[in-house]
């Protein structure tokens, strides 16, 4: 959380169309993330946060605008692609792999060699003790806490400079949720940007040091986390007038 989106961005974001089928889940688009900087997505069910992400990932086709991340424009790049630039991506759900171990879980993540692998390895142990206690379990064995900790711990096997988090409170506990909300602000404070879509907009703005709120797929607000009030977010939420760019 160290630079501000004043600074020249990691990921760029304009004008951003996209939606299922025909209809239109995101409408004009524009944001940008900082490096370095942690960003909380916030909007109800359904405002667009989780398909602004996949957009991101390509994992969701632009109808139009235009998408950039360190430099490079992401037009017509593959998921693949996008994530080798360093894009990384937990989903909402965690989707870790049941059957596999949580250590092979982790290292089918990574792009690296043997020795680049162990190192990464060792980096997510030291942000996930749990993690490195639980390294020869099957991943189906984990609470729903420690399997959102492995699912954000394999995006990071990759390297990413900005890891994208969709819902990583949903099913926690209010203790587990804290727990995973810690690790976010970490892993912003050691330097990797990240933009996690909430729901739970308390927890994320504590992790945060921006807050952009998307109401039916348009940004209705985008401010420091620190001056996002409640009575800001229930004004975004229920109508306040919409940010154009």
């Amino acid at each position: 959380m160290s630079e501000s989106h004043t600074t020249a961005p990691l990921l760029t974001v304009e004008g951003l169309t996209a939606g299922y089928g025909g209809v239109a889940a995101l409408d004009g688009v524009s944001l940008c993330v900082g490096v370095g900087e942690a960003v909380a997505l916030l909007g109800a069910n359904g405002a667009g946060k989780s398909t602004l992400l996949r957009a991101v990932l390509g994992l969701v086709p632009a109808g139009s605008g235009r998408l950039r991340f360190a430099g490079v424009d992401l037009g017509g790049l593959a998921p693949e692609r996008r994530a080798r630039l360093g894009l990384g991506y937990v989903p909402e759900g965690r989707r870790v792999f049941p059957g596999m171990s949580v250590r092979d879980n982790l290292e089918v993540a990574s792009f690296a060699g043997r020795a680049g692998r162990a190192a990464e390895l060792e980096r997510v142990f030291a942000l996930f003790p749990q993690l490195r206690i639980k390294a020869g379990e099957a991943a189906w064995r984990l609470s729903g806490g420690q399997q959102q900790m492995l699912a954000i711990g394999r995006a990071l096997m990759g390297k990413p400079r900005l890891l994208l988090l969709d819902e990583p409170s949903l099913g926690l506990s209010p203790r587990l949720a804290a727990e995973v909300f810690a690790t976010v602000a970490a892993v912003a404070a050691a330097g990797t940007a990240v933009l996690v879509a909430e729901q739970s907009a308390g927890r994320a703005l504590a992790a945060a040091s921006r807050a952009v709120v998307l109401r039916l797929g348009r940004i209705v607000h985008d401010g420091p986390a620190a001056e996002t009030t409640p009575d800001a977010l229930r004004h975004a939420f229920l109508g306040h007038p919409v940010r154009r760019p």
